[in-house]
């Protein structure tokens, strides 16, 4: 599922996030998401994110909700 609506993303998810300095590459880090932190109800490049990790990445997938 991807994760470019705000509704789709929930604190609690599991979900996979590329960091800022890995859109480059594309690689993709698994976490829990803590908050959100984009405010619009779309983003095309999916909805930015803090993990429980304290990583901040943009949601790529929505592993599990």
């Amino acid at each position: 599922m991807q994760g470019t609506e705000r509704a789709a993303v929930k604190p609690g998810m599991k979900v996979l996030v590329v960091q800022k300095q890995d859109q480059r590459s594309g690689a993709l880090t698994e976490g829990v998401v803590q908050s959100l932190l984009t405010k619009s109800p779309h983003h095309p490049h999916g909805i930015k994110v803090r993990l429980e990790s304290g990583v901040v990445g943009r949601v790529k997938e929505i592993v599990e909700g």
